[in-house]
């Protein structure tokens, strides 16, 4: 069974939110549907969309579990996006949490350093 996702992140201006999402994901958008909305693919059958919705900007919570974390994060980073958030649980499992400038919250989960070697 495939599944399609379509995770949605609402801003409150929808071209300060693409350029600022363009950094993060390193890439234009994959499409625009209409004016209002920018969808970047992030796996197969897998994306994350930007809507100008300034009623509902800042309130998104998005985590993304990747199999490389360094891969994902280390990339953002370099292009000047600061982590907000970086932690390890008990499990070794990390989670790093990064916020847009409405204040949505984007992160990526990933496996133990060991159990990527």
């Amino acid at each position: 069974m495939t599944v399609d996702l379509f995770a949605a992140i609402s801003v409150s201006d929808i071209a300060s939110g693409r350029a600022w999402y363009e950094r993060f994901f390193g890439s234009e958008p994959a499409f625009l549907p209409h004016d209002l909305e920018a969808v970047w693919e992030v796996g197969e059958h897998r994306y994350v969309y930007i809507e100008q919705r300034p009623e509902h900007a800042g309130h998104c919570r998005c985590t993304l579990f990747v199999d490389d974390l360094d891969g994902w994060v280390g990339p953002i980073v370099s292009r000047g996006i600061e982590p907000v958030v970086r932690e390890t649980y008990d499990n070794g499992v990390r989670h790093i949490t990064f916020r847009d400038p409405d204040g949505n919250e984007i992160s990526f989960g990933g496996p133990p350093l060991e159990s990527q070697r």
